[in-house]
Order: C-alpha cells, then structure tokens, then sequence
C-alpha cells in the first residue's frame, strides 16, 4: 500500500472570483459566477493556511472588531457555537433578530440587534441619530462593521442577505456564507491571536516531506 508522505504542513486552495467588479452581483454563489484563477495558502494548521489563502484571493480577515452575523433557519442551531468563538478572539456582535434570540437564550452576549434593511423606517433597538434605523446595510456603509457572516435563504431569493452581502463586497469587508467558512475563519483568527503568521519559501515547506 502506497502511504501519502508526511508533510507537516497544510495547504488551502481558494478561488480568486471577480466580485469587485461587479458590485451588483450577490455574493453567494450561482452558476453565473466564475473563478478568475487560484491561490493557496499553506501553513501548519488549517485555520492558519484557511487565513492566507483568504488573504491572498482579497479577504483579509479582521484581529478583532465588530461582527455582523445572521444565520438563516437551518444554520441557527450553529449560532451559539459561532458566536461564543466570536467573543473569545475579541469580536463583539451584532446581530440580526432571530439570530439574536438564539444567542441570547445561549448566553451569548450581544452588543445590539438591528432591524431588517426592509423596515428602515420601523423602530429597532439600535438607532441612529436623528431618528433613522441602523440595518446592518447602514454599519456596513458607516465602516461600522469588520467581519459579515450571512448564510442566505434558499437559492433565488431575494431577502435582506442579498443587500447585506453586496454592501459587504462593495465596502471591500471580509464576508463568509456558509457556516464551515465561518467556523474556518475563527480557527484562523484565533491562531494568529496566538501567534503571528510566517512566511516560507515552497522549498522549505517541500524539504520538510518524506
């Protein structure tokens, strides 16, 4: 039996795609969409090579900051999970109303709750000067926002996710739509919270093989 070699590294492909030029296009991915090249990162641990490999497509992951995370349905079972990883790298929160909830009833701790971007006029627990609600579209344009976790509704909707996401990709700020890019990310902030990241040269990494 042929025995893969040992190499004490991990590396991370990611597809480059071409969302800044088109601002217009949802985030989440539909057949319309196509990789414009690869790049990798490569590291010793998965959440370290997962951060370059998102570095080096154009996602540069915050050290800390406030996160806008809204879970769709399904995903919310993951919420407190997320948010408790969250706050241990020295993220605060910002959430929408039922992901809110959820991390509430989990003893997770968040810094506000913003209304949906179709209410802008209703009232919501967090409000802007002047009397305008804050949706999550609003602190994204405000710079108000490091990090967007949004995992969207069922294909070919159009829901509040959409307006968030393309508000993240036109403000150039990090965003996952999936909750194992979300639980990835994480990983990757909290292991370059504890040390920062190198740099090596391929033939160093491939020296190491055997």
């Amino acid at each position: 039996m042929v025995r893969p070699p040992a190499t004490g590294h991990v590396s991370v492909k990611e597809a480059v795609l071409p969302f800044n030029r088109f601002p217009e296009v949802d985030t989440a991915l539909g057949p319309e969409m196509r990789s414009t090249g690869e790049v990798m990162g490569i590291d010793a641990t998965f959440g370290r090579a997962f951060i370059k490999a998102e570095s080096a497509a154009g996602t540069e992951l915050p050290a800390s900051g406030r996160v806008f995370l809204s879970l769709n349905d399904r995903d919310k079972v993951f919420a407190v999970e997320l948010g408790r990883a969250l706050l241990d790298v020295g993220c605060s929160i910002v959430a929408t109303a039922g992901t809110a909830k959820v991390l509430g009833d989990g003893g997770v701790n968040v810094e506000s709750v913003v209304g949906k971007v179709s209410e802008r006029r209703a009232e919501t627990p967090d409000r802007k000067a002047g009397g305008a609600s804050r949706d999550a579209v609003h602190l994204i344009e405000q710079g108000e926002i490091a990090f967007v976790i949004n995992t969207p509704q069922a294909s070919g909707t159009h829901s509040d996710g959409e307006a968030i996401r393309k508000a993240a990709n036109v403000k150039g700020v990090a965003l996952v739509t999936t909750v194992r890019a979300a639980r990835a990310a994480v990983q990757g902030m909290r292991e370059r919270r504890e040390s920062p990241l190198g740099i090596r040269s391929l033939q160093e990494y491939h020296g190491k093989v055997s």
